[in-house]
């Protein structure tokens, strides 16, 4: 589409990326905004759902915080040299928004229904949240041939079963995702478990499933290169969905979430950690939690947008080394 303003001194204006970033609509990164699969390669997705939250709502907003703090990134990560933007065709593919947001089970249908479609498309989709219940549905429609591994960082294990009458909220949606067959336990690594519980037993299915609990004690104690090597050993060499909940992160640098845990893993760390996970098979991605009215100077969706960015880093380079045929557009 012919653009209204032309560039006359700098022809590299013609890219919007290169652009002033206080200039244009947001998208994810100042990626193209498009509804077209088949010119796609990567899809960034918005999923603004939290009717899966049991305290403090607010990430259904969390998708276009981290748009807006996202077009301060640039387009190539200096500290590993990929460029995603020149490998894959990443699009902004817009809001996964629901007609029934309000029934629990049909709003998880509805996501996974719009992630089949993606996926059916030959995208692979990395997506922002939302609370972590969307995790499930996106799930069913990437793991629908069968069980995949996981990273997942988090301060929760979210394994947990019925809350006040629903088997489906944020703090459970991984123990679904093993018993409907969608997670290989024995390929899962949580990274970053920490907090108080009502329940001595609460993240209980996570160790007797066979997940490897990394909490956060551990974690300071070993470092992230300990965490880095226990990750790549778990997950092994098959096809692995990556999961960041922004919790992770210690309130100081993510007071912007439902449910913050003193004592998290800092920003440098979640960046350090997810560079290492490099090479990786990794076959979609989401960060997760992002609640904008709890938020301090944009801090938590700005470190949120960067670490989609390492996030999408590493689905990129995973992408590229898969063989699959040439694309239109």
């Amino acid at each position: 589409m012919d653009q209204i303003k032309q560039p006359t001194r700098y022809q590299e204006y013609a890219d919007p990326q290169a652009l002033p970033r206080y200039t244009g609509i947001a998208s994810f990164f100042r990626t193209p905004y498009s509804q077209d699969l088949g010119t796609t390669d990567i899809g960034l997705i918005g999923v603004p759902f939290d009717g899966g939250v049991t305290n403090r709502s607010g990430a259904r907003h969390g998708p276009r915080a981290v748009r807006e703090q996202s077009t301060l990134l640039r387009r190539i990560n200096a500290a590993t040299g990929i460029a995603p933007f020149a490998i894959a065709r990443v699009r902004d593919l817009g809001d996964c928004w629901l007609e029934q947001p309000y029934e629990l089970q049909v709003a998880l249908g509805e996501i996974a229904g719009f992630y089949r479609s993606v996926v059916a498309g030959g995208v692979v989709p990395v997506s922002v949240g939302g609370d972590h219940s969307v995790s499930l549905p996106i799930l069913r429609a990437l793991a629908a041939g069968g069980p995949v591994g996981m990273v997942h960082i988090d301060a929760h294990c979210d394994t947990g079963d019925d809350y006040m009458g629903s088997r489906f909220h944020h703090g459970a949606p991984f123990r679904r995702a093993v018993e409907e067959g969608l997670l290989d336990p024995k390929r899962v690594i949580q990274i970053g478990i920490r907090g108080t519980t009502n329940d001595p037993e609460l993240w209980g299915f996570s160790q007797s499933a066979g997940m490897r609990v990394l909490g956060m004690d551990e974690f300071h104690d070993m470092g992230w290169r300990y965490a880095v090597a226990e990750a790549r050993r778990v997950a092994g060499t098959g096809p692995t969905y990556l999961t960041f909940d922004i919790d992770s992160l210690d309130p100081a640098q993510a007071p912007g979430t439902g449910t913050p845990e003193a004592g998290g893993i800092t920003a440098i760390e979640a960046l350090r950690l997810l560079r290492g996970l490099r090479g990786l098979d990794f076959i979609g991605g989401d960060l997760v939690e992002v609640a904008p009215a709890f938020d301090v100077g944009g801090i938590t969706a700005f470190n949120g947008a960067s670490i989609l960015f390492e996030i999408l880093c590493l689905v990129t380079e995973a992408w590229q080394a898969r063989p699959h045929p040439p694309r239109g557009g």
